[in-house]
């Protein structure tokens, strides 16, 4: 027996149509489901006007998200505005009894919920949202006490614990589709330029959009996932699943991905299941902590004066610090809006510690330029590298960026990609240029000070400055 005559179904980072936690349960409770996106202008509004991989890896996975629910029997209405203020409306106008949603745990998303369903139960509307986004969130995995964890390992124990057929099973968004309403407003979908971007370069985008491009990139991985263990901190091997976006924007199931590595029983999938763990452990981080979105989840550390400069910070963005392996992975970044995971580490110790910069700097200016962009990862992520998080990295331990380089590209194949003046520096001496003497530099092409810059900083010198800066903070 079905609950309403009529619901609206409210994409957000769901963008499939299948094994949609939401979308199910709409259908499931009643008779017709009208389905919706929003462009939201409180997001991006406040971002850049320009090229936008964020912006049009959506479009796409929303147009292809569109076609789909046609061929279903269904349509896709696309809005462009304030979704607190649209998805009521619109609920209005479709006299929708409801609407369904998968949660959102970041703040902001939360704060905007709250709105929506205050609107909502004016006009005498219910707001159901369902959990999707993650395999566990907010209280479901807790501490034997019944606290929330800020350790790691024992989180994943208890994860995998609790981790069966059940909670990894799919939801079957098909056995309902024929509830799905066929009416939308007959509106095309809105440009780039109408939403107020340009599209990215071409060629700049690292993966395919939409449900089709998250498909193809996880079967490719499925393939390779008995490597990962051995492959994944390598950035000129392909041995990571490059799913990090279809994540963010659910074109996967994070059911089906994490049903996979947990049903192969290998060691790299279990590596890769432990990445999926430490996802939903950022989540819960959040949702348990919202103060750790804008300060330190270890609070004394607010107290550290950062004395880096805005010149270092400078160079650091622009891939011009003379340590080949931090500027050939902001050359990634700033050419693709992607980054390799062991390359994100290495980057953010490089600003905290060997810069002396505060780490929310950085953080920002990877939610301005990564296409994965996501707030509990990337939050979670900066400060476990800047020691300022939960089961952060110890701040006595600093990576030094050329035993890094050495160890994980060895042969100098990604740092030549993105870095071609250093392209006839041979290998004994592409993970420190400034060491090359004047004559192999003249031979190389690559004068340190002209085709390269020299070190902006000395590793060596900054290290006990940044534990004199934790040391205090700790004291």
């Amino acid at each position: 027996m079905t609950a309403y005559d009529r619901s609206l179904f409210w994409f957000r980072r769901d963008l499939r149509d299948h094994d949609n936690a939401g979308l199910y349960y709409a259908l499931a409770s009643s008779r017709q489901v009208s389905c919706a996106f929003v462009f939201d202008r409180e997001i991006l509004d406040a971002l850049p006007a320009g090229p936008d991989r964020r912006v049009a890896f959506i479009r796409e996975s929303v147009a292809e998200l569109r076609e789909s629910l046609r061929r279903r029997g269904g349509e896709l209405v696309v809005l462009h505005g304030r979704a607190a203020e649209e998805i009521p409306a619109l609920a209005r106008r479709l006299s929708a009894g409801a609407v369904f949603a998968n949660e959102d745990y970041e703040p902001v998303a939360i704060r905007r919920d709250a709105v929506v369903e205050k609107a909502l139960a004016a006009d005498g509307r219910v707001l159901h949202l369902a959990k999707d986004h993650a395999v566990f969130a907010k209280d479901e995995v807790l501490t034997q006490s019944g606290g929330s964890f800020s350790v790691f390992t024992p989180y994943k124990r208890a994860w995998l614990a609790k981790a069966d057929d059940f909670y990894l099973s799919s939801y079957p968004v098909e056995r309902h589709a024929g509830r799905l309403a066929k009416a939308g407003d007959g509106t095309p979908l809105p440009s780039l330029e109408s939403l107020g971007f340009a599209a990215p370069p071409a060629g700049a985008a690292p993966v395919p959009a939409g449900m089709s491009g998250a498909r193809r990139l996880f079967e490719d991985f499925a393939g390779r996932m008995a490597a990962y263990k051995a492959a994944r901190d390598f950035p000129a091997v392909k041995g990571v699943s490059y799913l990090s976006v279809h994540n963010r924007f659910g074109t996967i199931s994070i059911r089906e991905i994490a049903r996979a590595a947990w049903k192969a029983r290998d060691e790299g999938a279990a590596t890769w299941l432990s990445e999926l763990v430490w996802r939903d452990f950022y989540f819960q981080i959040l949702w348990h902590h919202p103060h750790a979105a804008a300060g330190a989840f270890r609070r004394e550390y607010d107290a550290i004066a950062w004395p880096g400069t805005d010149g270092h910070f400078a160079a650091w963005c622009e891939a011009r610090t003379g340590f080949p392996i931090v500027d050939a992975a902001m050359r990634q970044i700033n050419a693709t809006g992607y980054m390799h995971n062991r390359l994100r580490m290495v980057v953010a110790s490089f600003l905290v510690k060997d810069l002396l910069l505060d780490w929310r700097r950085g953080e920002r200016y990877f939610a301005d330029r990564l296409v994965d962009f996501d707030l509990a990862a990337n939050n979670g992520g900066w400060q476990w590298a800047a020691s300022t998080g939960c089961d952060a990295q110890p701040y006595f331990r600093i990576f030094n960026p050329v035993s890094q380089s050495e160890r994980f590209d060895p042969q100098g194949k990604f740092i030549r990609r993105y870095l071609p003046e250093l392209a006839r520096v041979p290998d004994r001496y592409v993970h420190a240029p400034w060491t090359m003497p004047p004559l192999e530099q003249q031979a190389a092409g690559c004068v340190i000070g002209r085709d390269y810059p020299a070190p902006v900083v000395d590793h060596a010198a900054q290290r006990p400055k940044a534990l004199a800066l934790f040391k205090a903070a700790r004291a």
